[in-house]
This record gives structure tokens, sequence and C-alpha cells, in this order.
């Protein structure tokens, strides 16, 4: 697999077929490789490509505990050495969350955002209590005195109250996940500018079909899909709808 070198790190990707250009971002966790059956299903008809961001798939880890907009940095380079011009961009969830921060410095030719990430969650007073009751530990774990008693019922605490992702993450990429998830972009959306297609599952629990409604309130041209009975990855588990909504969103 071809990398391109940004700041030192090695980033995967994979291109193919001629035509319009369509770039995948994938999401946490994941890599350009969740997108391999869309890009089956939409042949040789377009410029298909497939990064692996930074710190997943066959890509090197980011140079230190990297932002949301650090990741847009990358993407706009890799376009910029590519001489790519108004590419079509795919994202789903955390690749979601970077198109909408590129919308706002490069130009689009049109977006799909598929389970994208953005809004921040609405939480309920459990979560915040489990948050600062998370610091708290963290910062009595570290006086000298009390780290060696503290230690294991720390990582007891942080077993029982972590999302999956944080824990399957490395140590670097618990920095990065915790910059990026509590960005909210909701204030961003109403200057995004091109034609978006939002496509979701109904059944998505990590970023709720009210958010896919709030998207599509606030993106001045959005048409919203709804996926029934699809959850997170409503892209994989339609995938032949998926293809099909895309030709005839982006043409060509």
């Amino acid at each position: 697999m071809p990398q391109f070198d940004y700041k030192g790190a090695g980033v995967a990707y994979t291109r193919e077929g001629k035509g319009k250009t369509v770039l995948f971002l994938h999401g946490w966790g994941a890599d350009g490789n969740s997108f391999k059956p869309i890009a089956a299903l939409l042949g040789g008809s377009y410029d298909l490509i497939r990064l692996d961001f930074p710190g997943f798939g066959q890509s090197d880890p980011p140079p230190g505990p990297w932002a949301l907009d650090d990741y847009a940095d990358m993407v706009e380079a890799f376009l910029n050495a590519f001489e790519i011009e108004k590419p079509i961009l795919i994202g789903h969830s955390f690749g979601g969350r970077v198109i909408i921060k590129l919308a706002q410095r490069i130009a689009i030719e049109k977006i799909i955002l598929a389970g994208s990430a953005g809004i921040k969650p609405k939480r309920k007073s459990g979560y915040y209590i489990k948050v600062y009751g998370y610091k708290g530990f963290k910062f009595l774990a570290k006086v000298p005195v009390l780290s060696w008693l503290l230690k294991e019922p720390f990582q007891a605490y942080t077993e029982r109250y972590s999302s999956t992702d944080y824990k399957n993450a490395s140590p670097l990429m618990k920095q990065v996940l915790s910059k990026v998830v509590n960005e909210d972009l909701t204030d961003l959306l109403s200057r995004i500018e091109v034609p978006t297609l939002l496509i979701w599952g109904d059944r998505d629990e990590s970023t709720p079909i009210a958010d896919a409604h709030l998207m599509a309130s606030r993106i001045p041209d959005a048409g919203l899909v709804v996926f029934e009975g699809a959850g997170h990855f409503a892209f994989l588990e339609q995938p032949v709808r998926f293809a099909a909504i895309i030709k005839s969103f982006i043409g060509g």
C-alpha cells in the first residue's frame, strides 16, 4: 500500500479508477478498508481514494496527540500534494468530523456524511458525575503517597466507565480521542456551502438519528436519507443501496 509522508508519519492510502475524485474518510477505530465494499460497487467510474488516518490501519501513529484540526490539515496537505481540486468527500463518523472542518477551508464539489459525528451529545447528570469522578481519581492517583494505594482502584474505575473506543486505544490515541470527541461542530454546519447528503441508520446508537435531523436543518443545501433498521454502519448493512445513492447524488 503506498504511503504519503506527512510530518514524518506515513499515511497509507489506496487509489483506483478514473473520473471524479471521491475521497473516503473512515470512522474511529476503523480504516480505509471499511469502505472497500462501497468502492467495489462504484467500479472504475470514479477516481476512488481511501485513506487510513494516522493512528489507524496501516498508517503510522500521529507524531503527537493530534486535535481534529491536525487531521484536517493532513487531508488538506494530501489533496494539495496530489493536486486534487474540488473532490467529493465521503465520511463516516469521525471522518465526518474531519469533513465538516475541511468544508470551512477547501473547495469541495459535494459532501456525503454517513452517521457523522460532530454534534455534542446531550448528557445526563450521571455522565458528569463519572467524568469529574474520573478526573478527581486521576489527580489523587498521581499524588506520591496515594499512587501505590490507588493504582488498582483507578484502573478498575477506568475499565468500568470508559468507552469501548477509549479502552481499545493506545495511550497516544487515548489523548487524541479525548481532544476530538468533545469538540462541538454545530456552529460550523451553517457555513457548509456545497450540496450535502446525509445517510443515516434510524437505529444508530453512536450518532443518533436526531443528530442527522439537526445537521440537515443547519446545512443550507442538505438532504437526508434514512436507512430503516440500520445502525451506525448503515453503509455496510445496505451497501448496494448506499452505492446507488452515491452514484445518483454525485453523477459522473
